[in-house]
């Protein structure tokens, strides 16, 4: 039998009567941006004066707005391309870099090893730790991850950021799988930059974003000055019309999510023994089988509609409820999960869709192994 899940911290949610609010929140400081005609238009290229498209400027206006930041910049790259061009417009090469002892992501640990800066681990769980790392000087910026990296951190983002700021350390945050999903993203909760996908956020491909101070946004564009390098009008026009239904769509995944959990830790499901809300990656439930055959359960699911792997992990092509194996990094920090655990994402499917294909993809993939096991005696 497989070890119990670990203790998990879920990062709080945005309830639904708040995410009306939000959502409507985010239409009048579009008003505030655009004339009317201005959103059936678009425009490329780098305009004079602006070095980006007019377009672009105007929602890269309307999002630093909705955050209550100085600035924004859209940027290509998605997420990692945010997170690339706001680290690279901060830091030198050689320069030390304060992070989570955990494991980092891929997509991350690909982009500082390239920025050639020298981490150093601190444990965010622990604040006299974190803040005898502060202490040393050694530092002019640490980067935190908003969502979890391993399923025991309970750091509250706030917090880290808080300790930062006193010790006179700037702050850019992965706000990926965060942003318009928790209370206050890291430039809401005084971080220098926050940095997400577009993309994870049903915009169009490859669009990312860095949210923050004039400063740091001012050297993301002074990096980016190149006409192939912007994202042009119609992509960041793409990009907010889908943003205009996010806070309410993650509210209602939000709260579908916490249904399965609860339905799958009362023993609705045979076959799954615990069932636990974690951010791992994306918010989603992990739910821990009573035989080591996770690795074989999301083709099977599939068959009865569920997706079998992400594209983007919550971006437009994603409406079937996910059933995957957990995620990489997470992997990287407890390997036993493999065989044992699948995580789930209801994307836009409700509580009973996803109980339904779990119950029914478990009981086909049990059978067919009993058989097999009948067959061989």
């Amino acid at each position: 039998m497989s070890a119990h899940l670990p203790q998990t911290f879920p990062l709080p949610t945005v309830p639904l009567e708040d995410a009306v609010g939000r959502q409507s929140r985010l239409m009048e400081c579009t008003a505030r941006h655009f004339e009317g005609q201005q959103l059936f238009e678009a425009d490329a290229g780098v305009v004079p004066g602006l070095g980006r498209p007019r377009t672009t400027a105007r929602v890269e206006a309307v999002l630093a707005d909705y955050f209550g930041a100085e600035a924004a910049a859209l940027v290509q790259g998605a997420g990692t391309g945010a997170i690339r061009a706001a680290l690279g417009a901060v830091l030198d090469a050689g320069e030390e870099l304060l992070i989570h002892s955990a494991p980092v992501y891929r997509t991350t640990a690909s982009t500082l090893r390239g920025l050639g800066v020298r981490t150093v681990e601190a444990d965010f769980n622990d604040r006299d730790g974190l803040e005898q790392a502060l202490a040393t000087g050694r530092f002019r910026y640490a980067y935190v991850q908003h969502t979890r990296q391993r399923l025991g951190d309970s750091y509250d983002p706030g917090e880290v950021l808080s300790v930062c700021r006193a010790a006179g350390v700037r702050a850019v945050v992965d706000d990926n799988y965060a942003a318009f999903r928790v209370p206050a993203c890291g430039v809401e909760l005084g971080a220098e930059a926050s940095c997400f996908s577009l993309f994870k956020l049903h915009g169009p491909e490859g669009v990312g974003v860095v949210v923050g101070s004039s400063e740091l946004v001012g050297g993301v564009r002074a990096e980016n000055y190149s006409g192939g390098g912007q994202v042009q009008g119609h992509q960041a026009l793409d990009a907010l019309r889908a943003l205009t239904h996010v806070p309410v769509m993650w509210a209602l995944q939000s709260r579908a999510g916490a249904e399965i959990a609860e339905r799958l830790a009362a023993g609705e499901v045979p076959g799954v023994v615990e069932a636990r809300l974690a951010n791992v990656q994306d918010r989603c439930v992990l739910a821990r089988l009573d035989r080591p055959l996770a690795r074989e359960l999301p083709a099977v699911a599939a068959r009865y509609g569920a997706a079998p792997y992400p594209v983007g992990s919550n971006s437009r092509y994603e409406i079937a409820p996910l059933v995957y194996r957990m995620s990489s990094s997470t992997l990287d920090d407890a390997p036993a999960l493999a065989d044992w655990t699948v995580r789930i994402n209801p994307m836009r499917a409700g509580a009973g869709l996803v109980v339904d294909i779990l119950r029914r993809a478990i009981e086909d993939l049990y059978a067919a192994h009993d058989q097999t096991a009948a067959g061989k005696d």
